[in-house]
């Protein structure tokens, strides 16, 4: 069994003495785990860092096992280095991919966005409003789609102001009635309606981040700490 494809490198740790058990995210072969040999050496230490661009080659005798990576660096992400938040941000991102896809299952429209979110992380300012709509796909690709068209309870499309922490529909002021407490506030951003700004990039999180958990934490598997640490940060660069 042979393949190569193009990847973001979103995890490695050590492999017996001297190689690498590295997770890479590809277009075509999805979230995809081998070996490395030699992977642990210093002189392969830059290559195999979290977010690293890398042309790979798998092979293995069959396809259901573990299998080993020759790996080629394409493009190093280090300059997010120089920035806590925006390494935050690309920690964040590969976390977020090994927590929500299952192994093996391709995602092409999902690996192109992630590669233009990453090319954000690295150049450009006011990419967490990406992140935020980065993270309703994955919603949206692992079959949890959130549906903000209309109302859930009249069915209008005007005034909406809530999701339902329960159907993942959106919910006008009107439906809402006394029952608003209960609803995660909507930001307008995410219904198309102008930047985010405020506290709306806090409150689109915290509906991403309800509907990631419920659907997607399996009993005993903890929610990515990376997310928190990202989330931290950038309500800090909000208050400052």
């Amino acid at each position: 069994m042979e393949w190569q494809d193009e990847g973001t490198l979103i995890a490695s740790r050590p492999l017996g003495e001297t190689s690498a058990r590295i997770e890479v995210f590809t277009p075509f072969h999805g979230r995809h785990a081998g070996a490395v040999r030699g992977g642990a050496s210093r002189k392969m230490a830059a290559t195999l860092q979290p977010g690293s661009q890398l042309a790979v080659t798998w092979r293995a005798r069959m396809d259901d096992q573990l299998g080993s990576f020759v790996v080629e660096p394409l493009h190093s992400r280090a300059s997010v280095l120089e920035s806590h938040l925006r390494l935050a941000g690309l920690n964040a991102i590969c976390a977020m991919l090994r927590f929500t896809l299952p192994e093996r299952a391709a995602y092409p429209q999902l690996y192109r966005q992630t590669q233009a979110l990453l090319q954000q992380v690295e150049v450009a300012e006011g990419w967490a409003a990406d992140y935020l709509r980065w993270e309703m796909l994955l919603l949206e690709e692992t079959g949890f789609g959130l549906d903000l068209s209309r109302c859930a309870v009249t069915g209008l499309r005007d005034d909406l102001a809530y999701v339902s922490p329960r159907s993942g529909r959106a919910v006008s002021r009107t439906g809402a009635g006394e029952w608003a407490d209960k609803l995660l506030p909507l930001p307008p951003a995410l219904l198309g309606q102008g930047p985010l700004i405020g506290s709306e990039l806090q409150q689109g999180l915290a509906i991403t981040g309800h509907f990631l958990r419920r659907e997607l934490a399996e009993e005993g598997r903890p929610f990515p700490e990376a997310r928190a640490r990202l989330l931290t940060l950038l309500k800090a660069d909000h208050a400052g």
